[in-house]
């Protein structure tokens, strides 16, 4: 994929309150958006704290809502230390940290047997927030990936690594606030980057809003309702 990266000039040195929440977040994403009123869009909100976000742009842009999970692969003894992200259900990817993986010796069989306990808390975690409905088929269309905010982009990269083998025609990343390093690592794997904060000394994504909340599963669920009663969750 071509990258083209918009609004990326870093703006800030991290820990600038620049959004009242993420509804205020979601407002000024819908501002700096490419028209997409012409083409056949799917939001994908990675779950938890893009999903408000995620289901306000997908109203506003009649589009369908689903969700993009990650889930990080703990090191053996270690479980805080990454060595791999693993996505699914239905995109079934895997991003290895290699450096990490060979510090601690792992094979590439050693690290798909760790993911493959992820891989069962990713199906628990897609059937409690949507049932038994099948993830949304991308082949062809828009998909506009929403978070609110990234940090190391380790679970971004994961997931646009995943959605390369459901061929969407063009891939849009939108995300309220960045680290400027980790939005360079995304790098190639989008069309598009918007991001209206990207941040050269990145904190943490919750010092960018005033109100930052958890966002708890029950609002999962209860968001990705109100979008299927809209009918945003259909193809």
């Amino acid at each position: 994929m071509r990258c083209a990266v918009r609004d990326l000039a870093p703006r800030g040195t991290g820990g600038v309150t620049v959004y009242d929440d993420r509804h205020d977040a979601a407002h000024r994403l819908l501002q700096v958006l490419p028209p997409l009123e012409e083409e056949d869009v799917v939001v994908l909100a990675l779950p938890r704290g893009g999903v408000p976000i995620g289901a306000e742009i997908a109203e506003s842009l009649h589009a369908p809502l689903d969700l993009i999970l990650v889930r990080k692969v703990g090191a053996p003894r270690n479980p805080e230390l990454a060595v791999a992200a693993v996505t699914g259900p239905g995109d079934a990817g895997l991003l290895v940290n290699v450096p990490t993986a060979r510090a601690f010796g792992l094979s590439r069989s050693d690290i798909d047997a760790l993911a493959a306990s992820e891989r069962t808390e990713l199906e628990r975690r897609r059937n409690a927030y949507v049932g038994g409905r099948a993830p949304l088929p991308l082949k062809g269309r828009t998909v506009l990936v929403v978070d609110d905010g990234v940090a190391t982009g380790t679970t971004l990269r994961a997931a646009l690594t995943a959605l390369r083998n459901r061929a969407p025609a063009r891939v849009i990343v939108a995300v309220p606030v960045a680290s400027a390093e980790a939005l360079e690592t995304l790098r190639g794997l989008a069309d598009a980057i918007i991001c209206p904060e990207p941040q050269l000394r990145f904190g943490a994504v919750g010092a960018a809003y005033r109100v930052f909340d958890q966002v708890t599963d029950e609002e999962v669920i209860h968001m990705m309702q109100e979008a299927n009663a809209r009918g945003e969750t259909k193809e």
